[in-house]
């Protein structure tokens, strides 16, 4: 069941795209802003509320704190809301397993969430694909296709991993050993079992995603459709409330979905 208790939000990256979007859903669901970091603070974040450059005040400030920064930032965020006792929402992609590592060490002390994408759609059809992939056996080929605007500067997008990651868990494999990435010369044929990912950057779009499930004279296509970034604010958003109270540990969007 959602809270309706009032939730005072912190937003570590503020600044960005996401932060600003973020600060916008969080006022219109009608919860707090206790403020927001950015490397160069400037301005407000919302009205009356300034931009700082301490991510240990803001985690004190708030009741949940969410990150859509970058990943050579994350650490200091952990350790701040290590430091204050905050649960954490972490959307920042381009993520490594060093990064992944200090999450999970974090998650021993406080309540972490974790994901590749907030949209609750894109959640949703991972679910989907899972159960696809195990219904499906290794002779139906995946590939996962993605664009995004010509600013994204990691690839493959973290959504387009997290499918991979729902498609291995289906097939009970490692994605890491069972992927194929950057296709170019003479490749040699499709190895069986492989999951494969191909990155388009363009223009503005905010994000597109489809996998396909591909045998022998015939194909299953699971996609979604991005049109602007509210949408992933609103899922960060709902997640940081639904983030609040759970004791520490690593989570992801199915708990917030129910799934």
């Amino acid at each position: 069941m959602e809270r309706t208790i009032m939730t005072t939000i912190g937003i570590f990256g503020a600044a960005g795209r996401m932060g600003r979007a973020i600060a916008q859903a969080a006022a219109d669901a009608g919860l707090g802003i206790a403020g927001g970091t950015d490397r160069e603070p400037a301005g407000e974040i919302a009205p009356g509320i300034a931009m700082t450059a301490d991510p240990l005040a803001l985690a004190e400030a708030s009741e949940v704190l969410i990150d859509f920064s970058v990943p050579g930032a994350l650490s200091a965020h952990l350790d701040a809301c290590i430091a204050a006792r905050k649960p954490l929402l972490i959307g920042t992609t381009g993520l490594e397993a060093v990064h992944h590592a200090l999450i999970d060490e974090a998650a021993a002390h406080i309540a972490v969430l974790q994901t590749g994408n907030t949209s609750l759609g894109v959640n949703l059809i991972a679910a989907l694909v899972e159960q696809a992939a195990a219904g499906l056996g290794d002779d139906w080929d995946i590939e996962i296709v993605e664009m995004h605007h010509r600013h994204k500067v990691d690839a493959p997008s973290g959504t387009a991993l997290l499918l991979g990651e729902a498609a291995a868990r289906g097939r009970g494999i490692a994605l890491a050993e069972h992927s194929e990435r950057g296709r170019d010369g003479i490749t040699g044929a499709r190895a069986q079992g492989a999951i494969g990912f191909a990155a388009l950057r363009g223009g503005s779009v905010a994000g597109d995603h489809q996998v396909i499930f591909a045998a022998e004279g015939e194909r299953i296509e699971i996609g979604h459709r991005a049109e602007n970034r509210t949408i992933f604010a609103r899922g960060a958003v709902k997640a940081a409330r639904w983030l609040v109270g759970q004791p520490a540990g690593r989570y992801d969007m199915k708990g917030v979905l129910g799934l």
